[in-house]
């Protein structure tokens, strides 16, 4: 029981922690993040087990987070408010060609990144945003003022 218990504080605490780094920095990893996470994972495997490195174990923690995972993505179908609080709400970052401040600085999110984001969707300036949205998944939006008449928006993946 004692390990049920180990792997559902450690999952509420990756979930915490990837909540708080920021989904701009989710959307894009550099080498030393992923190494950082990798060995992270590690960690919380000895955090859980306590070196208890028997099958029974492992299936349990992978149970535990599996039934977890489960739980929230229920949780957000059944409670639709509850969506907005676990996976996070998009976030306007550019209205009418203007970087909003107080949304990139709480997304730390830089217009280096956005220009980056916006080049890779044909957009060359910033001007020619009329809103730019960053998604829960640290996706960017793009909608610019010529697919306002065509009616379509641009969507580009983090980079």
């Amino acid at each position: 029981m004692e390990i049920v218990i180990r792997a559902a504080v450690m999952f509420a605490f990756l979930w915490a922690v990837t909540r708080a780094v920021g989904r701009s920095t989710l959307g894009e990893l550099s080498t030393f993040e992923l190494l950082l996470y990798v060995t992270m994972g590690d960690l919380i495997q000895q955090s859980v087990t306590q070196q208890d490195y028997s099958v029974t174990s492992g299936v349990l923690t992978i149970s535990v987070f599996a039934l977890l995972t489960v739980a929230l993505s229920w949780l957000q179908w059944k409670f639709p408010r509850t969506r907005s609080v676990i996976r996070g709400k998009p976030i306007v970052v550019v209205r009418d060609g203007h970087l909003l401040p107080v949304a990139a600085r709480q997304q730390r999110f830089t217009e280096s990144d956005l220009l980056a984001n916006a080049r890779q969707q044909g957009i060359r300036d910033l001007a020619d945003i009329e809103l730019a949205i960053l998604e829960a998944d640290g996706k960017v939006s793009f909608f610019t003022a010529a697919e306002s008449s065509s009616g379509g928006p641009t969507s580009g993946a983090r980079s």
